[in-house]
């Protein structure tokens, strides 16, 4: 945890051996995450972020599951799970900080022959964009929430990785060459019309760090991203320096036979 006021670091998970995907909830209580046990493979685990408590597990498969974003009402976790390929999966929770939390059994939402990814609940909860390979190349789609409906493909002429704006009308995603696009959208009844793509910045961000590069802030009209080394704008040289005498002047600091 990055304490941005007091500029420090705190260690937050203790146990498994690999803790990654770190998703708030939407209240900022708790984060779920994916952590590996000795031997096993990535599974759902939730903790308090006051680092209060021990981690919960969420979750037990054979197969690994990658945490991916929460509806609204902090109820229920959309996730990736990895099989023959990736299906989206989601897992609804019941119960307060009081009485304790009850995970429920995982439920399918999207299984196909193709790769899903990167499953994100809309600001109303009723959608999920993620994205797909099932054209040959990844694209960026939205479905409504539970389902069943329509589907409806957002990115051209590809990409990855959405991401929600909070103000309900605008959904971003990454492109393959690593830049942000941005789709305006409206939404009515089971209804879904996105708008042409657009190029949000000109900027190249890095491609470290897999697809997960860059985040939305609740304004949405900044972001958090990991940029590429070496794309710092390079000043001008406007200007050619000359060096008259440059052996004579050799030859005087150092005297032949030193």
């Amino acid at each position: 945890m990055y304490d941005w006021e007091r500029d420090t670091l705190t260690r937050l998970t203790f146990a498994g051996e690999n803790n990654v995907f770190p998703v708030w909830t939407p209240d900022g209580q708790r984060i779920a995450y994916s952590s590996q046990e000795k031997g096993g493979v990535l599974n759902l685990w939730w903790i308090r972020a006051d680092g209060a408590g021990d981690a919960q597990r969420l979750s037990e498969s054979k197969s690994p599951q990658y945490a991916g974003s929460w509806r609204p009402d902090g109820k229920v976790l959309a996730f990736g799970e990895q099989t023959l390929n990736f299906d989206i999966v989601t897992l609804s929770i019941e119960g307060n900080e009081k009485s304790g939390w009850k995970p429920s059994e995982p439920k399918p939402f999207l299984s196909s022959p193709f790769s899903e990814q990167s499953p994100v609940f809309s600001p109303d909860g009723r959608w999920i964009a993620y994205h797909s390979n099932e054209s040959g190349i990844y694209q960026v789609y939205v479905r409504p929430f539970p389902g069943p409906g329509g589907k409806w493909q957002i990115s051209t002429p590809s990409g990855i990785a959405p991401k929600w704006s909070r103000n309900g009308k605008e959904l971003f995603y990454r492109t393959g060459d690593n830049k942000i696009m941005v789709v305006t959208y409206t939404a009515s009844g089971d209804s879904f019309r996105a708008d042409k793509p657009q190029l949000w910045s000109p900027s190249q961000f890095s491609d470290r760090g897999g697809m997960f590069i860059f985040d939305v802030h609740p304004d949405g009209k900044r972001f958090a991203v990991l940029k590429s080394p070496g794309t710092e704008q390079i000043p001008t040289v406007n200007k050619v320096s000359f060096i008259f005498n440059f052996f004579d002047e050799i030859r005087r600091r150092v005297p032949t036979g030193k």
